[in-house]
């Protein structure tokens, strides 16, 4: 696939910087102005490169655009001020960028890049202690999606989900099964595992139960949202395989740890990626050893053993003390940068004002399966995917149950279903040979340009993990998409415009290609 219009941009822009000025590896963001009077994409590195230069930002500008002018892609290249430099997209390119999308197909919106790296997505990872929440839908939705980002941004990336099914947590669920004087957790799954469960030791109690909840609670839910992992990961299995405890010689080996006071602690005081205010234990002064430990020995298991370039873990809001000393901890082991930790803010059910717990088998969390059956899967993902994932955010039941176009699901699949709808209508139809110096409509121009902002996205989510971006950018794609229904016709007199035809067959591809990447269905009727 060629190159976007934004890396065209960058890597021109590059070359006048090398040749005119003697600069490289010049960071460089191009934008897309707020309005359509500013250009189609614009750049503001005039400005911070005049202060290198310690020039006025506007002759800069003007320089690296006259340096410009003359490229293929665009009919204008202004300068504004303070130092803005303005692209205005050419009719002609857009009308090739339209080709590109109908050679490509499902294809379109799929990267090649210089090095294809393996990632690891580890998301959701619930404690194996009760039915996935309303919470674990937000981390499940969006690590589902950024998996599926990096796959179209070129990459081998594989899903796991982190098994916790050893530890006091566990032990906890046996209690609880056994109902004692320790019981944590209640519920009607609690119920019904007493009936199951005959086992007096709550250690072993909780292994069978928790097992158990995995296989009967967990995984079949994960099916259920459209969610496929590569692998389940079990913490019981790390630590009886030994690798706990030689992870613990690997650092003294390493000259990583030391004992103080009968315990073993981590020097991530000294590490600066992470920026960790203090060591950290590793096994207390009574031998036991801390979760700390065990995360390192996982960790080290994904880079040393297993061989990821990139880990992106999904956690939620309340590992936020955690996430410093892991990466402090990666990066001394030799992986530095290479550990990226995403935190889930919280959710809340809101229904007619008033938060809502629905669940019908737990009365402390609201289930995610009962919310799916509620609102439907399509309706789910977009809703949960639509806020950026480090704000908490309200998930409107009212809305999510209306089907109509203030729904912003169904308004985009409406996008995709009226054009199934004019598609029908044309077979048969004779088709008006194509004009050679067809003008463009202002609506059609603006279809276009949104088009071609799909393969840009993927690459730009790809760096900065935004997955929330994906679904604005589907209803903007859908608004573009009306606004050229409501002022171009693709059936005229009983003839098919075939450009028209052509543009809304492009537009219902990269539709599809949106929306599958959000796990979200493209349908033909509504």
């Amino acid at each position: 696939m060629k190159m976007t219009v934004k890396n065209t941009i960058k890597q021109a822009i590059s070359q006048v910087l090398a040749k005119k000025y003697k600069l490289g590896n010049f960071e460089l963001e191009i934008n897309y102005p707020p309005v359509a009077e500013m250009g189609d994409y614009a750049t503001s590195a005039a400005m911070a490169l005049a202060k290198i230069l310690k020039r006025k930002p506007l002759e800069v500008a003007e320089e690296i655009a006259g340096e410009l002018k003359g490229m293929k892609e665009f009919k204008e290249i202004k300068v504004a001020a303070p130092g803005f430099i303005n692209f205005f997209v050419a009719e002609e390119f857009l009308q090739e960028n339209l080709k590109e999308i109908w050679k490509e197909k499902e294809k379109y919106g799929q990267l090649k890049p210089d090095k294809k790296l393996k990632i690891q997505v580890e998301f959701i990872s619930a404690n194996p202690t009760g039915p996935l929440t309303l919470a674990n839908g937000r981390g499940g939705f969006s690590g589902d999606v950024l998996a599926n980002v990096l796959s179209l941004a070129g990459n081998k990336v594989e899903r796991e989900y982190y098994v916790n099914d050893i530890g006091n947590q566990v032990e906890k669920l046996g209690h609880s099964i056994l109902k004692d004087e320790e019981t944590v957790y209640t519920g009607e799954y609690i119920d019904e595992l007493v009936k199951k469960i005959k086992e007096k030791d709550p250690k072993k109690a909780g292994l069978i139960a928790a097992e158990f909840i995995l296989k009967n609670y967990i995984q079949p839910v994960v099916k259920k949202v459209g969610i496929e992992f590569d692998n389940y990961f079990s913490e019981r299995k790390l630590h009886e395989s030994g690798a706990v405890e030689k992870m613990l010689e690997v650092l003294k080996k390493k000259n990583l740890v030391y004992e103080k006071d009968g315990a073993w602690w981590l020097k991530t005081s000294e590490q600066n990626e992470g920026d960790d205010d203090k060591d950290r234990v590793l096994v207390k002064s009574d031998s036991s050893k801390t979760y700390f430990l065990a995360d390192i020995a996982y960790h080290w298991n994904k880079f040393h053993d297993r061989k990821f370039d990139k880990v992106i873990n999904l956690w939620g809001a309340d590992h936020h003390g955690y996430v410093a000393r892991m990466k402090s901890a990666m990066a001394m082991l030799g992986f530095p940068g290479q550990l990226e930790i995403l935190l889930m803010q919280m959710v809340r059910l809101i229904e007619n004002g008033q938060e809502k717990r629905m669940s019908k088998r737990q009365g402390v969390y609201v289930l995610l399966e009962d919310l799916i059956d509620e609102v439907g899967l399509d309706v789910a993902r977009f809703f949960f995917l639509m806020h950026a994932n480090n704000k908490g955010m309200d998930f409107d039941l009212n809305l999510a149950k209306e089907r109509s176009n203030n729904n912003p699901v169904f308004y985009v699949q409406y996008a995709h279903a009226r054009i199934c709808s004019i598609l029908e209508k044309t077979k048969g139809l004779k088709q008006k040979a194509g004009d050679k110096n067809y003008k463009l409509h202002r609506a059609e121009k603006e279809l276009i340009k949104e088009l071609i902002k799909w393969p840009e996205l993927i690459f730009e989510v790809a760096q900065n993990y935004e997955v929330h971006k994906i679904p604005f950018y589907t209803i903007a794609l859908a608004d573009k998409f009306h606004d050229f229904y409501e002022n171009c016709r693709v059936i005229e007199d009983e003839e098919v415009n075939k450009f028209r035809l052509d543009l809304i067959k492009a537009t219902k591809q990269v539709l599809k290609n949106s929306l599958s990447c959000l796990g979200v269905t493209a349908p033909e009727k509504m």
